[in-house]
């Protein structure tokens, strides 16, 4: 059984080694089955080429790795290669929410619900013949329904191998990390958890993971981390938990770990961490094991819109948290959401004014996507149309009252200019900089219209 696992080419600024199917790769290898990769983000690979390239590997089958930001694209993929006769298996957040949805469109034959490992394997291992198979569903045995029963997890994650790192080389990767610039090239991408406790309205996290975390040992993190260094020649960290701290011991462990195994590496959490789960102790320590810069998501400025989307901090927290990292050295980036239920033009001023009066280094500035599995996906049925050929994060689908399409993007495109346009904050985002990342930021300065309307 030969299987190809594909992560399309589509309009992203941010390419890094897709950990998802990397992970699928190592574990359905380690079970036996032959896999080949195609990254065409990475590769640049046109429709017609990433066809072609899936098409010379004659596998038995492809998994499309899907999320609602290039789901045009995983449809275009799936229905050409349907028309090669081959079997097609759809999987990521999107079609675990919209799994009927999907396959129509998709012409697809199965999708996977929920983590990927376990039912994949099984249903590789049954030839595509069994029907009874957890979070695996076809257009007979799905349902409309907007919830179904999602794909068995791998409780204990050090059971599950490192990622295929052979076939997602970090070298191979352009430089367009996530959080936009860096400290060190080439970086590794880790997870140390899975899942996120936490009910944000506008995050399909919460019900993807069953608002339930498992923590890999630091031991197995570190681990990674040295196969990564000593294979690959990684110098940087990039940490993609959906909250890294969220367990203080965890982070302690890993901070101390690295330390104590003289691990000479920079790192990161351009993710995000929660400003509450962070104290000066805390991130001193973290600063001495390399870490130079987190993000976090603030959302709002406006303790009303905050509380909303139970985002069960305050304004005040966030910023405290702020003041603390940059006292210790860390700097630090905010993730604000123009668009949320409540958001009104003062309310956006509110956010803009704080990211300039903050000691944020950095600010990245999105319009809310509707996203199937959030909260707001559900309570907002009915009063707008999804547009699934939007921009993502950069163009409007659902309106707060009294805002328009072109209030939310033109507050955008004012507050970067508002927030970067500054000496001090140029000159910090400067230095950073490499002549190799340019094209990827003059990209990003484009899509966020920073260069005119």
């Amino acid at each position: 059984m030969k299987i190809v696992l594909v992560r399309p080419n589509y309009k992203s600024h941010i390419i890094t080694p897709p950990l998802g199917i990397g992970y699928l790769s190592s574990y359905l290898k380690k079970n036996g089955i032959e896999v080949k990769i195609i990254d065409a983000l990475k590769e640049n690979l046109d429709y017609s080429s990433t066809i072609n390239k899936i098409l010379a590997e004659k596998p038995d089958a492809v998994g499309i790795t899907c999320l609602t930001a290039f789901y045009i694209e995983v449809v275009k993929i799936s229905k050409a290669l349907k028309k090669n006769g081959l079997k097609v298996i759809i999987g990521g957040v999107h079609p675990s929410f919209l799994p009927y949805e999907t396959l129509k469109d998709s012409k697809a034959d199965f999708v996977v619900c929920g983590e990927g490992e376990i039912a994949l394997l099984e249903l590789l291992k049954s030839n595509f013949k069994r029907t009874n198979i957890s979070g695996v569903y076809s257009l007979k045995n799905v349902s409309k329904k907007p919830f179904v029963t999602k794909a068995k997890v791998v409780e204990n994650l050090d059971d599950l191998p490192f990622p295929d790192w052979k076939q997602i080389d970090p070298r191979t990767y352009p430089q367009a990390p996530h959080g936009a610039i860096a400290k060190n090239f080439p970086i590794g991408i880790i997870m140390t958890t899975r899942g996120c406790p936490y009910m944000c309205s506008f995050c399909a996290s919460q019900k993807f993971y069953d608002r339930k975390i498992r923590f890999r040992s630091i031991s197995n993190v570190i681990a990674e981390i040295k196969y990564l260094v000593e294979n690959f020649g990684i110098k940087e960290v990039h940490f993609e938990d959906d909250n890294l701290t969220m367990k203080r011991e965890h982070v302690q462990q890993l901070c101390n770990q690295i330390i104590k195994n003289k691990i000479n590496i920079s790192w990161a959490c351009p993710n995000g961490i929660r400003a509450d789960k962070v104290d000066e102790k805390i991130l001193k320590l973290m600063k001495k094991a390399g870490c130079y810069f987190v993000a976090f998501g603030i959302e709002s400025a406006s303790p009303k819109i905050l509380n909303n989307i139970h985002k069960l901090e305050s304004i005040e927290t966030i910023n405290k948290a702020i003041e603390v990292a940059n006292k210790v050295g860390i700097e630090c980036q905010g993730f604000f959401i123009f668009g949320l239920p409540g958001e009104t033009k003062e309310t956006i001023m509110e956010s803009i004014n704080f990211a300039k009066n903050s000691k944020l280094s950095r600010g990245q500035f999105m319009i809310l996507d509707v996203i199937p599995g959030s909260e707001l996906w559900y309570t907002l049925k009915g009063k707008f149309k999804p547009n699934w050929k939007k921009n993502s994060y950069k163009e409007p689908e659902w309106l707060p009252e009294g805002l328009t399409k072109k209030d939310l993007m033109e507050a955008q495109s004012k507050a970067f200019k508002q927030f970067y346009l500054r000496p001090i904050i140029l000159f910090r985002f400067i230095r950073f900089i490499k002549l190799s990342q340019v094209k990827f930021l003059l990209q990003r300065f484009g899509e966020y219209r920073l260069m005119g309307k």
